[in-house]
């Protein structure tokens, strides 16, 4: 699913709120802005883990990054919001 994001301080901070025992593998791609996570859907949703990187101040394909994580991140992360 699309993240958005600008550099590799952005991958930084969406991937940390996924690095739970329960998504084995979580890697944002800066240029095409694609998240892609292997996980246990018996133990975590993909709703639960987009409201996780929501909740850091990235947009993603289903929730608005939260407003105050995202007047926080540094200038270079503050991408162009929808």
């Amino acid at each position: 699913f699309k993240v958005w994001g600008n550099c590799e301080m952005c991958k930084q901070t969406i991937e940390k709120p996924l690095k739970i025992k329960d998504i084995i593998k979580a890697d944002w791609n800066v240029d095409t802005k694609i998240m892609t996570v292997s996980y246990d859907d018996s133990k975590i949703s993909l709703d639960e883990i987009q409201k996780n990187i929501a909740s850091v101040g990235y947009d993603n394909e289903k929730y608005k990054g939260d407003d105050k994580a995202y007047s926080e991140l540094a200038g270079c992360c503050q991408y162009e919001r929808k």
